[in-house]
């Protein structure tokens, strides 16, 4: 498989992504609705993905968002700067005092536990990334100056707003138009769409993106809900996956989409909101590699580990242009993304690796 990377040398940062960054306050072992205390982090679908990139792989990393040019912006810039990823391409945007014109957006999020399943109660409305547009950045420089290898985005932000989905639509197209290869990641929230237009929109926008995207990612759900591609006989109630009928769903998407050099799917099988089987499929140059299973994987905390499977994927193909690796990397860094809390990978490279390896958990001294 060949990815045509741009050279390292001609491009400042190997990998940014474009979407909207949220604090997200976290109640620990309890519940939203009783919290006395919240943890905060910083975490958004696409974000987690350069983060991981940059924390756990060392990539050179960028973040293309926007914020409230106030202290809760501020907050967010530090915990950025913090996990090493540069912040010199957000836009600060001008506002009122209490959030009419722009705002940060908020995502309380329990972690679930046994029977009780993860809640995530969003409150994004407004943000200053929502009511960005194509304008707010100068993607010609971004990409064509300074140089970049690798673009990351996704269905969450492209779902915030109808200018969010159109300086999508410009980003991709410009880094395209320079050699930057281009990956998304469905992730679709149907409660995102529903104001603008529910699962008809949805499919409307993701389509016309899917069309210059290099590497697409996402579970059963999002290539059903985004692009219309369904598994015949599945039921999420079933407790073996249908691996033949995701393969073929994604042998069908890979047609319709000819551009799409890698196409990638978690698998997730929950057994209780602490209990999940994990893998994932791999399509390249025509075949399909599964990767590594994991039976009754233990979860500390569900979210993010999308996002860290991405992560992992991405930096397989760039390092090794090798599908099959490269999903191992993915599976093995979400799946130790999962044991430890918040939206954001805590992982090492060399962690991931000896996972990849076979390695347990044994104690390490």
């Amino acid at each position: 498989m060949e990815l045509n990377l741009r050279d390292r040398s001609e491009c400042k940062y190997d990998a940014v992504s474009l979407g909207e960054v949220m604090l997200r306050l976290d109640p620990g072992e309890g519940r939203i609705r009783t919290a006395r205390n919240f943890r905060a982090w910083e975490g958004g679908g696409e974000y987690n993905v350069i983060r991981g990139l940059r924390r756990c792989f060392g990539l050179n990393t960028a973040v293309l968002t926007a914020f409230a040019d106030n202290e809760v912006g501020k907050l967010m810039e530090d915990f950025i700067l913090q996990g090493g990823v540069d912040t010199s391409l957000i836009k600060w945007m001008d506002t009122d005092g209490i959030g009419r014109v722009c705002r940060n957006g908020l995502n309380f999020t329990e972690r679930g536990f046994g029977i009780r399943g993860a809640k995530g109660c969003s409150d994004r409305a407004n943000t200053a990334i929502s009511k960005a547009t194509p304008a707010d950045f100068d993607f010609d420089y971004i990409f064509g100056e300074l140089g970049v290898r690798w673009l990351h985005t996704g269905g969450i932000y492209a779902a915030l707003s109808e200018q969010a989905s159109e300086t999508v639509i410009e980003a991709i197209k410009t880094a395209k138009k320079y050699g930057t290869i281009v990956s998304y990641d469905l992730n679709y929230r149907p409660s995102m769409w529903s104001a603008i237009g529910g699962q008809a929109k949805a499919q409307e926008v993701n389509k016309e993106i899917a069309k210059y995207v290099d590497v697409m990612i996402g579970n059963e759900e999002d290539f059903t809900a985004c692009l219309g591609f369904e598994i015949e006989g599945n039921d999420a109630n079933l407790k073996e996956l249908n691996i033949d009928g995701y393969k073929k769903m994604i042998n069908e998407a890979a047609k319709v989409y000819p551009n799409f050099k890698v196409v990638a799917t978690t698998l997730r099988t929950v057994k209780t909101a602490t209990v999940n089987d994990w893998s994932a499929l791999c399509w390249a140059d025509g075949e399909i590699h599964k990767g590594m299973d994991f039976k009754g994987l233990e979860i500390m905390d569900r979210v993010g580990g999308g996002d860290s499977f991405a992560s992992g994927l991405i930096y397989g193909l760039m390092s090794t242009e090798d599908a099959a690796t490269a999903v191992n990397y993915g599976v093995c860094h979400g799946a130790l993304a999962m044991t430890t809390p918040g939206d954001t990978t805590m992982a090492s490279k060399s962690e991931v690796e000896a996972l990849m390896g076979g390695a347990g958990a044994r104690v390490q001294r």
